[in-house]
């Protein structure tokens, strides 16, 4: 391809673009290559159409995120510049830890590809395609982070036998307390109100130092350190809940009383089929021992609907779990036959008109009962992290039982993007609440 040998101007700053595809943590691993990029002098923008380079973080945990990443890569091809042979095309992230040489061979008009664990060395792979660059004068100006994600941990042993995150992002290592600070910290340094720990598996932080230590140990510390910081928690398997946890979160005012905790199943067969324990009197127990240790705690779940062998009866107990346990908040998604699993190769595929048709049905029971459970908060007082305004200027925000990107906002009437302020809430649409 001939942008691969094109001259950039020695005398201007290289101008990069970063698309980010799939989860939270994506978005953090964009954020710490474009503050690297930054540092070194290349000019962080947002419109990519008007990029030297485009890099493409991509998602791969799933079949519909692999096709989303290379829809946007595509994008980038067809992109003027790139088509000119002035703008160059980088492949990041999980696409490429996850095919290797079978992307590199499919997808030739990129530059090159960096998979996640060579992230850290995006500035030497941008420094090679672009020898000759000029630097910026300035840093970019950086918007300010109201609330913000910090990743704990990074890779995964659970080997749960639909997921391909092992085989993207490797074993499971703690970050330590020091590097989390340091993420933290800057953070705060550009105004972050909330902090959001993140991790493929949250609860298992910090069982791996010399000296182990655990997710409430370092929830603790932090709450204390930061005390006008609201800390939150995602992504936290049923086994990480301990009372350790709990009560750290009862005892802290600034940790929000919410925990998203994936069963993905109820079906004690159909658990085992997916390399995981667990049971619906297991679960039940559970969500029942979360609400005494923590009153009034939020909590959100996600299931698979259509797994390998699942049989009528075993998707109604999922129905049924859902109908009963007045969860707050539920994720739904149809199984995704994953190549590389364990359970991608398992006879008793369930075919996709009824993996889509379960899935549906939870999703509506799912909102039924969200909806329910949301109206209840009508008449309550909330503190309201303010985050921004709608075109149309209404101020909004969220209360600490609304986790980012998934849970819905509440509109309050004043107040300053990175305010807290008290409401009580007025009135509610589906997920959406309104305080006054």
């Amino acid at each position: 391809m001939t942008n691969k040998l094109q001259p950039h101007d020695s005398t201007a700053p290289v101008s990069v673009s970063i698309v980010t595809m799939g989860c939270a943590k994506n978005e953090v691993d964009s954020l710490h290559m474009g503050e690297a990029l930054g540092s070194a002098g290349y000019a962080l923008i947002d419109d990519a159409a008007k990029a030297d380079c485009i890099i493409v973080n991509t998602c791969s945990f799933i079949q519909s995120a692999t096709e989303e990443s290379l829809q946007a890569i595509f994008e980038a091809f067809d992109l003027p510049q790139v088509k000119e042979g002035e703008g160059k095309v980088v492949v990041a992230g999980c696409m490429p830890a996850r095919y290797g040489d079978d992307l590199t061979a499919a997808l030739d008009e990129a530059q090159t590809f960096v998979p996640c664990s060579k992230e850290d060395d995006i500035v030497a792979v941008l420094d090679a395609l672009f020898p000759h660059r000029g630097l910026a004068v300035s840093a970019p100006e950086t918007a300010p982070l109201y609330s913000a994600y910090v990743k704990i941990s990074d890779g995964c042993d659970r080997f749960c036998s639909y997921c391909t995150i092992p085989y993207i992002r490797g074993r499971y290592h703690s970050f330590t307390l020091d590097e989390i600070e340091g993420e933290l910290q800057a953070c705060l340094d550009r105004g972050a109100r909330e902090i959001v720990l993140i991790a493929q598996d949250t609860g298992r932080w910090g069982t791996d130092f010399d000296t182990p230590s655990s997710l409430a140990a370092l929830m603790a510390t932090l709450a204390e350190a930061h005390p006008d910081t609201w800390f939150r928690v995602m992504y936290l398997q049923p086994e990480g809940v301990t009372d350790e946890l709990l009560r750290t979160m009862a005892s802290h005012d600034n940790i929000c009383p919410y925990l998203d905790i994936p069963f993905q199943h109820v079906n004690e067969r159909i658990l085992a089929a997916m390399n995981r324990k667990g049971s619906r009197a297991a679960y039940e127990t559970l969500i029942g021992h979360v609400r005494a240790l923590v009153p009034g705690i939020t909590l959100r779940t996600t299931f698979i609907a259509g797994f390998p062998t699942e049989t009528e009866d075993e998707f109604q107990e999922v129905c049924d779990f859902i109908e009963e346990a007045d969860l707050d908040y539920i994720g739904v998604f149809p199984y995704s036959q994953e190549e590389g699993t364990v359970a991608g190769r398992m006879d008793g595929q369930v075919d996709e008109d009824t993996k889509e048709e379960r899935a549906r049905e939870l999703r509506a029971i799912a909102d039924s009962i969200s909806r329910v459970r949301v109206a209840d908060r009508i008449g309550t007082r909330q503190d309201v992290l303010v985050l921004g305004r709608e075109e149309d200027g209404q101020l909004y925000g969220r209360a600490m039982c609304q986790a980012p990107d998934v849970d819905g906002v509440t509109f309050v009437h004043e107040g300053a993007p990175g305010d807290i302020v008290t409401v009580t809430i007025t009135d509610t649409l589906l997920y959406e609440m309104e305080g006054e």
